[in-house]
C-alpha cells in the first residue's frame, strides 16, 4: 500500500457513513486551517447531474488557451486520487498531496468527518497556497449541503442538466433534487443554466429570483449547435463560428456551448481564438473515448473499443444517441460491456440502447463491494430483452466480444469500472 493510500484509508475511517451531507464539520475545520476557502482565486462553482466534468473541462481548456493558470477540483478520480486536485494546470504531486493530507489530518485530530469533507478541506488548503487565476470547483453530489458549498462569493455559478440520481440523498423528485442543486446560488453572483426539465426550471428560476439573480438560460439566451461539422454559437453579443469539440457526441456541442456562455457572461478573458484552441485541445478521460493499448489488442482488426463512465439514465440516453450517430456514419454491431454500482438500475441504464445493442456482457466491478454482481446485471438485461451473459473479467468479456465481426465495443456503466479499465490498460489520466 502506498503512503497516499494509507493516509486515505485512515481518513475514510473517521466517519461511519461514506456520505453525510452537512456543513457542520467542514466549516470548523476550515476555520482552524486559517479559512483557506476565503483565500481562493475567483471561483466558478458547478452543480448538476450530468455534464459537470465536461463543462469544467471546456472552461479549463478555454482559460488555459488564453494563457491563464487554472485550479480544478473534480470527483471522483478514475485511477489516482491526485486526479481530483489540479494546481495551476498540473495534477498535484504525490509528495505535496501527502504532506497536505497529513497537515489537515493533524488539525482535525481524529474528530468525525467524512472522507469527502476532509479531502476537500485539503484541496482548499492547496488552492489557497498556490497562485492561480481561477478555480473551477465541481460539487460532489448535491448543492445546499455539499461540502464545496462554503465559498460565499463565487464569481459565477453553472447548473448543468438536472435529472434523477442519488435520490436517497437529494430527494425523490426532480423538484426536490433541483432545490438541492440550486443551493449553490449566491446573491451577487452571476449564473448560467444548461438545458433543464420544466419542473427543474421552475425551481431554479424561483431560487434565482429570490436572490436577485438573472440567469442566462440555454436554448433561450444562448444557443450552440452543430452545423456543417462546426460549432455555431450565438448569444446577444453575437455569433461565433468555431471548430467542433474534440470530445465526441452530439451532447458535447451542448456542453461546449454552456461553457462558452459562462465564459462570456462571467467576463472571463477568453477571445474567439482561445475558444477555438480550447475546443480542439479539450481532454476529459473516459467520456466516449477511444481506447488503445493492450485491451484493444484483444479485439481483431476492424473492431472498435470505446470507454465511457456514464452511469445513470440521463447519461445513457446521451451515450446511446452518440452511438446511433456513429452507426449512421459507419454501421457496426454494438457490444456493451457493463458494470454498475448497486445504487443504479441496470434496466434504466440499458433502456436507451433497446434495438441498438447486439449483445450485453456484464461484469462485477473489481474491488467494489457495493457493485452489482455480473449475474444480476445480466439477468436484468435479459428481462429487458437483451442478449446478455456474465463475464469473469473485462479481459474475458473482450475475448467474447471478439467473436462479433467488426464490432463496436463500448465499456460503460460506471466511473469506477472506467478507472479499473484505464489502470489495466496502462493508460491512466495524465
Amino acid at each position: 500500500m502506498s503512503r497516499t493510500d494509507a493516509i486515505l484509508k485512515r481518513l475514510s475511517a473517521l466517519h461511519p457513513k461514506l456520505i453525510d451531507l452537512s456543513l457542520d464539520r467542514i466549516l470548523p475545520l476550515l476555520e482552524e486551517l486559517g479559512s483557506p476557502h476565503e483565500r481562493l482565486p475567483p471561483v466558478i462553482h458547478v452543480a448538476g447531474t450530468n455534464a459537470k466534468g465536461s463543462t469544467i473541462a471546456y472552461l479549463r481548456a478555454f482559460l488555459e488557451a488564453a494563457g491563464k493558470r487554472v485550479h480544478v477540483y473534480n470527483s471522483p478520480h478514475l485511477v489516482r486520487f491526485n486526479e481530483r486536485i489540479r494546481l495551476a494546470g498540473t495534477l498535484v504531486s504525490t509528495r505535496r498531496l501527502n504532506a497536505a493530507l497529513e497537515r489537515v489530518e493533524a488539525v482535525n485530530a481524529g474528530r468525525p468527518i467524512t472522507f469527502f469533507e476532509i479531502t476537500t478541506a485539503t484541496a482548499f488548503l492547496l488552492y489557497a497556497e498556490t497562485p492561480a487565476d481561477y478555480l473551477l470547483l465541481e460539487t460532489g453530489m448535491g448543492g445546499t449541503y455539499d461540502t464545496t458549498n462554503v465559498v460565499a462569493r463565487p464569481l459565477g455559478v453553472i447548473i448543468t442538466p438536472i435529472d434523477f440520481d442519488h435520490q436517497g440523498f437529494l430527494g425523490n423528485t426532480i423538484t426536490e433534487i433541483s432545490a438541492n442543486k440550486a443551493g449553490i446560488f449566491k446573491r451577487g453572483s452571476k449564473a448560467v443554466i444548461g438545458l433543464q426539465r420544466p419542473e427543474a426550471r421552475i425551481v431554479l428560476e424561483r431560487t434565482a429570483r429570490r436572490l436577485g439573480i438573472v440567469p442566462l438560460w440555454q436554448s433561450e439566451d444562448f444557443h450552440g449547435a452543430a452545423q456543417d461539422g462546426r460549432l455555431v454559437y450565438q448569444d446577444e453579443a453575437g455569433l461565433l463560428d468555431l471548430p467542433p469539440p474534440a470530445l465526441l457526441g452530439g451532447h458535447q456541442f451542448d456542453n461546449a456551448a454552456l461553457a462558452i456562455a459562462a465564459s462570456r457572461h462571467f467576463g472571463l478573458p477568453v477571445d474567439t481564438a482561445a475558444f477555438a484552441r480550447g475546443l480542439r485541445n479539450v481532454v476529459w478521460p473516459a467520456r466516449l473515448a477511444p481506447l488503445h493499448g493492450k485491451l484493444r489488442d484483444l479485439l481483431p482488426a476492424g473492431a472498435e473499443l470505446w470507454l465511457d463512465g456514464g452511469h445513470n439514465a440521463h447519461g445513457a440516453a446521451a451515450l446511446a444517441q452518440a452511438l446511433a450517430d456513429m452507426d449512421r456514419r459507419r454501421p457496426a454491431p454494438l457490444v456493451l460491456i457493463m458494470g454498475m454500482m448497486n445504487t443504479r438500475s441496470p434496466a434504466e441504464f440499458l433502456a436507451p440502447f433497446k434495438g441498438q445493442a447486439a449483445q450485453v456482457l456484464t461484469l462485477t466491478i473489481p474491488g467494489e463491494p457495493n457493485a452489482h454482481p455480473a449475474d444480476y446485471i445480466a439477468e436484468q438485461a435479459r428481462q429487458a430483452g437483451f442478449a446478455a451473459q456474465a463475464s469473469r473479467s473485462v479481459v474475458t468479456a473482450l475475448k467474447t466480444a471478439a467473436a462479433q465481426p467488426n464490432a463496436r465495443v463500448l465499456i460503460c456503466g460506471s466511473l469506477y469500472l472506467a478507472g479499473d479499465v484505464l489502470a489495466r490498460n496502462g493508460t491512466p489520466p495524465d
